[in-house]
Formats: C-alpha cells, sequence, structure tokens
C-alpha cells in the first residue's frame, strides 16, 4: 500500500518477538555483524556500541522498545551549544542529523561547528532542512545547497516535514496535500540530484497522515513516535530512523536532545551507510 522505499516495515512485529523469545534484542543483534560489515564501516566510523543514554522524561514501552535497535544516534542544531562528539560516540552515538537550513535564507548558526566536529570524532552525520510553507520549494532547495558540503562519507540529506508553528508568516498556512507533496517532489528531486543520494524525509504522525505522505516516490522516512512503535503510529509504512525521544540525555551532549534508532542491525547498519554515504 505504502510506496516508500524506507528499510522495513515496522521491522516486523513477528520477527522482534521471535528474536526477543530466543534471548535476542539488542545484544544479539550485536552478533550478526560480519567481518564484510566491519570492513564497510571501517576504522573511519569504528562499531556500533549499545547507547548509554538515559531520558528525562521516560516512556513505559508497551509495545517494541527502541531498545530492540542496535544502532542509535541524535539530531541536534544550535540549541545543543555543547558536544562532546568523542564522549558522545563511546557512549552510543552512532550518527547524527545536523541542522543545516531554514526556509530560503537561514543557517543554523551551529551547523559549521556541528558538521566539523562530529566528522572528525567519526560520527556518522548528514544535514537536514526545515521547510517553510510559504517560500517555494525551488528556492529552498537551492539554499540548501549552497550552504552544505557535498563531503565524502556523508549522509543522505534530509528534508523535515512539520507545519511552521513559530513562524511569524507561515505559522498558520496549510496547503492542500497535493501541493506539499508538490513542493516536496521538487525539493527531493532537486537536492537529490546535486548530492547523488537518495533524500531521507523526516516527519510526524499527524503530517505524515494529512499529507498522505506514502504517495511521495525517492525517500527513505525518518519517523518520529516518541510513545509508540512506527508500526503503531504509522500504519503499514516503510521507515529506516525512528526518532523515540525528543528529551534524551547523552553522555556528552548538554541539556536533552532527541534521540534515534536505526531499523535493522549493525550489519544492516553497516551495508547502508556503505551504499548511501557519499
Amino acid at each position: 500500500m505504502r510506496t516508500s522505499s524506507g528499510l522495513v516495515r515496522g521491522l516486523g512485529l513477528a520477527a522482534l518477538l521471535v528474536l526477543a523469545a530466543c534471548g535476542g534484542g539488542p545484544r544479539a543483534a550485536q552478533m550478526e555483524q560480519s567481518s564484510s560489515a566491519a570492513s564497510v564501516i571501517g576504522p573511519r566510523f569504528g562499531a556500533p556500541q549499545l547507547p548509554r543514554f538515559g531520558d528525562a522524561h521516560p516512556v513505559e514501552w508497551k509495545g517494541l522498545s527502541p531498545m530492540f535497535h542496535p544502532v542509535h544516534g541524535i539530531d541536534v542544531s544550535r540549541y545543543q551549544t555543547a558536544i562532546d562528539w568523542p564522549m558522545a560516540r563511546a557512549n552510543g552515538v552512532s550518527f547524527a542529523f545536523i541542522k543545516a537550513t531554514e526556509g530560503g535564507d537561514r543557517v543554523d548558526p551551529a551547523f559549521a561547528a556541528h558538521w566539523r566536529a562530529a566528522g572528525e570524532a567519526g560520527v556518522a552525520r548528514g544535514a537536514y532542512h526545515f521547510h517553510y510553507w510559504c517560500g517555494p520549494a525551488s528556492t529552498q532547495a537551492a539554499w540548501f545547497i549552497a550552504n552544505v558540503p557535498k563531503e565524502r562519507g556523508a549522509m543522505p540529506p534530509v528534508l523535515d516535514l512539520e507545519w511552521n508553528t513559530a513562524s511569524p508568516t507561515c505559522a498558520t498556512y496549510r496547503p492542500a496535500p497535493e501541493v506539499v507533496r508538490t513542493e516536496v517532489q521538487t525539493w527531493l528531486n532537486t537536492v537529490g540530484r546535486h548530492f547523488d543520494q537518495t533524500p531521507i524525509i523526516y516527519t510526524t504522525p499527524d503530517f505524515w497522515e494529512r499529507n498522505e505522505l506514502w504517495k511521495l516516490q525517492g525517500a527513505e522516512m525518518w519517523l518520529r513516535a516518541v510513545t509508540r512503535h512506527p508500526s503503531e503510529a504509522y500504519p503499514d509504512e516503510d521507515w529506516t530512523f525512528w526518532q523515540y525521544s525528543g528529551t534524551g540525555l547523552v553522555p556528552g551532549v548538554q541539556g536533552p536532545v532527541d534521540v534515534n534508532a536505526f531499523a535493522g542491525s549493525e550489519a544492516s547498519w553497516a551495508r547502508w551507510l556503505g551504499a548511501r554515504a557519499l
């Protein structure tokens, strides 16, 4: 039914339950890593580690816990003013999505510093753009391209799709779903061509449902679901990344931070990263 090109269809409830029944879970997934997977990650990124994260507002997961997934990361912006990237990596941060741009004329003031420091620490990183609905996608795509380096090893670019509730000009503007999808497709096509990457879409349950984002072509999904597994919050949707908390506590990061899980095992993370990194 859904046409997204994400990694898994909710990772498969039955498969995870079998894994748990066999004494599996994250530590069992660690054992899956093969020598070929390790060679794909290589010395720059190192092997993923199970996260040693806390949470300022922990959730009692009634369904599938984020800890079923062994590969975790963070997403950051100017609000994370101080990050010890080597410490964060040592405590389970395998990847980071870093805010780069907003609309057609704003650059996150911390982007350059976060981008450089994460790379130096060997954390796989990708840049994201926060979309404004009162400006054309073509302009925003050009702005992102102008401000984000095309670097070897970078993860795919990300388009953050939410309503602009804090914007003085865009806060109440809600284009029709077909207009939203047309604008999104323009950004995906333009940015994807430039970076030679299939972009990733980040979104929330209400935005995804209202705008029927499953109809889009040519993107992987990064889904926010802070009280439920994505298989519950986004029925039948394929996904690659799951943002499971906005109040994570990560050693090396000052204050709460968004935390995320990759859909697959350590071995599949190595394959995914090797196939998509520039």
